[in-house]
């Protein structure tokens, strides 16, 4: 059997905010009839990526609490988030 059929209710709950949840069912509650699939399908990529998010951010937690190197390649951007200067480009 396959994947369970994407429903309005189902959007809303992978949403996992009900800011967000509402926005999708106002949304979709305002959409004219002709335009009801288009926000339809709209909410429902945003919940699949949202998902897929949840997924990769838990596999990522995986690898630091067993004290791996996480795959992939990361910039440090510590000092953009904390709003300090970074290091000079083409510093060794």
């Amino acid at each position: 059997m396959g994947e369970t059929p994407w429903t309005i209710e189902r959007i809303c709950d992978a949403l996992g905010h009900p800011a967000l949840s509402q926005r999708c069912l106002s949304e979709i509650n305002r959409a004219p009839a002709h335009e009801l699939l288009t926000v339809f399908a709209k909410w429902e990529r945003i919940a699949k990526n949202g998902l897929i998010a949840v997924e990769r951010a838990r596999a990522l937690a995986g690898h630091d609490e067993r004290g791996e190197q996480l795959p992939g390649n990361w910039a440090d951007a510590t000092h953009r988030i904390l709003g300090e200067p970074g290091p000079a480009r083409g510093a060794a």
